[in-house]
């Protein structure tokens, strides 16, 4: 079906002035006069819709008529012209109804509560703000590939079904084909019968298989779908998220937080230049002056901070936490936010971790107590990057793993990635929803996603 993109039209203006243009989209909004109507027309290539208008002695009210509901998909043809309010519009020449929309159309309504919406997830990227949403997800992901091709990283796919628990926290999606009455007199007997003759589920990251790929491919990067069965029904968690996950050789600690930096400004800095429109939307209505903090984080050296001395700044602090800090602690996201919003007032790596609250693989500080890792702290989100060098010695690595209790035969070919040639590396992990809400001020990580997945609701 021949016609133009509004995207296009307003884009390359000077080109279509004047001139005989087709173009097809929903109809938004209508206005109805006795003598003109008025449509807003959106096709999804542009946050700004294209207004029609519709002269009632040129057009017949058969042919109008039906064009003016909303909801309703259009193919329009007429003249692109001049307009000292809307830049340009066009005087509608022929209009044909390609799907028709009901009554009962839940989107009548311009503004409609985020809460409401989540109940259409199939519906709501049809309103303005989940059409932005969408917009700056697509450029975001966009530029994450573009960074990493740019700068020598091969893109590789590791297992979406997998044996193996990276975290080691036990929160992982069972995979089975055994039907749900399935009886085993044991547990090893009724995994023998499964598919995969043993226990699988779904990744919690590609972290494990990205340092197999690393460690010959030198640089390399994941990007894909990780699976989390954390009972958390927080604005912050999903079972369901997109992880970027780029693993360096010959690379330490201070390299991979230099690699992180310069990652995370180039990926704003992207967005900022390729969304105008749908940052200039989330500014006004989401999150005042948003474009002002990501210019800044754009301009600012962050922040680098030891775990230890964290918890001083924060115990000197004078604000009273509901959870109490003391060396040893997880930080909790009012810690986080602390640091970043009040402290800091920028982003912030907080580095050398307690080892017993770090995942096993990090590398083994000489103080015996915490471990090379640092976390990305940045306003208004907390932790946005988790990141560490890899413990590269074999035995180090192997106690780490029996201190945890974990079967060291499960993870025969990881060890074996320490067992020949080893190097110093390192690697993050970047949750693309939680960037995202960050970039567009959006407060809730369901609004980031096309269907969140979150416990209780599929």
């Amino acid at each position: 079906m021949k016609h133009t993109d509004i995207k296009q039209l307003f884009s390359e203006s000077a080109n279509f002035a004047g001139k005989s243009v087709t173009v097809c989209g929903w109809v938004r909004t209508w206005r109805d006069s006795k003598s003109i109507a008025f449509i807003e027309l959106n096709d999804g290539t542009s946050l700004k819709n294209l207004q029609l208008i519709i002269d009632k002695e040129k057009i017949a009210e058969s042919i109008s008529k039906p064009a003016l509901v909303v909801g309703n998909a259009l193919r329009v043809t007429g003249e692109f012209i001049p307009s000292e309010r809307n830049g340009f519009e066009l005087s509608v020449k022929g209009i044909e109804v390609l799907g028709t929309c009901p009554q009962d159309y839940p989107l009548q309504k311009k503004h409609h509560t985020l809460e409401f919406l989540r109940t259409i997830p199939h519906l709501r990227p049809r309103t303005k703000y989940f059409e932005a949403v969408f917009a700056v997800r697509n450029q975001l992901s966009f530029a994450i590939h573009k960074y990493f091709n740019k700068n020598g990283y091969k893109y590789v796919h590791t297992p979406i079904i997998t044996g193996s628990d990276c975290e080691g926290a036990g929160e992982m999606f069972r995979v089975t084909t055994q039907p749900w009455n399935a009886k085993s007199k044991t547990e090893q007997d009724y995994y023998a019968e499964d598919f995969f003759g043993t226990k699988a589920g779904l990744t919690v990251s590609g972290q494990l298989e990205g340092e197999v790929a690393a460690l010959g491919l030198g640089r390399i990067y994941t990007f894909g779908p990780t699976f989390r069965a954390e009972h958390s029904n927080t604005t912050r968690h999903a079972a369901e998220f997109w992880q970027v996950e780029p693993e360096v050789c010959f690379a330490d600690l201070h390299d991979i937080i230099e690699i992180a930096e310069d990652f995370i400004k180039s990926i704003i800095k992207d967005v900022v230049e390729s969304c105008p429109d749908e940052l200039a939307y989330f500014d006004e209505r989401i999150e005042k002056g948003l474009i002002e903090k990501l210019n800044h984080v754009l301009k600012s050296d962050f922040g680098k901070i030891t775990y230890t001395e964290a918890v001083e700044v924060l115990k000197k602090s004078g604000k009273e936490f509901k959870y109490p800090v003391e060396w040893g602690c997880d930080l909790q996201t009012e810690h986080e936010r602390y640091l970043t919003e009040e402290h800091f007032k920028k982003p912030v790596f907080v580095t050398n971790y307690p080892a017993d609250i770090k995942a096993f693989y990090m590398k083994q500080n000489p103080d015996g107590k915490t471990v090379a890792a640092t976390d990305l702290l940045v306003p208004g989100i907390g932790e946005i990057i988790g990141c560490s060098e890899r413990e590269a010695d074999l035995e180090k690595l192997k106690t780490a793993m029996l201190k945890r209790n974990m079967p060291l035969e499960a993870y025969t070919e990881y060890l074996d990635t320490r067992k020949y040639g080893s190097v110093p590396h390192s690697g993050f992990g970047l949750g693309l929803e939680r960037i995202l809400m960050y970039i567009t001020g959006v407060q809730n990580i369901r609004d980031t996603l096309l269907y969140p997945r979150t416990v209780g609701s599929l």
